[in-house]
């Protein structure tokens, strides 16, 4: 399993964010990284500041951690690429019937997000279950 470092993400995003800015060639990942930079524009000074790049994101701060909700962006995409966990993928399409595709993306970051912090919270397992179980309370929630 691939784990990089905090350093190895942010160089990942920053790169791939001046390769796109100097219109260079892209990885397949790099693409695909750069098509959710595009639509945070909020984050685009982010990517282009070697200093933000160092930054902690503090919670205390208010601010979110672009690097984190990137990372988040393509962890979801790739989960409803091969529905897994399975459901996943027809959760998310019933959330298109009340959401864009990426705020129904953001909908169930919230829910990743959640079942995250609960697993280190309390030193367990990511649960799958858990997880699916907050996307599908999203999806009932809204109809």
């Amino acid at each position: 399993m691939f784990n990089p470092s905090r350093e190895q993400v942010r160089h990942f995003f920053t790169d791939a964010w001046r390769k796109h800015q100097q219109s260079e060639i892209l990885t397949p990942l790099e693409a695909m990284a750069v098509d959710w930079m595009v639509q945070h524009p909020e984050y685009h000074h982010d990517f282009s500041n070697p200093e933000a790049a160092q930054a902690d994101y503090a919670v205390e701060d208010g601010r979110t951690n672009p690097f984190l909700h990137l990372s988040m962006h393509l962890a979801i995409a790739e989960q409803l690429s091969i529905d897994q966990p399975p459901g996943i993928k027809a959760a998310y399409e019933q959330l298109l019937s009340r959401y864009d595709p990426h705020e129904a993306i953001h909908e169930i970051m919230e829910c990743l997000g959640e079942v995250v912090w609960e697993a280190q919270r309390l030193g367990r397992p990511f649960s799958n279950d858990t997880y699916l179980d907050l996307i599908r309370r999203r999806v009932s929630r809204d109809r």
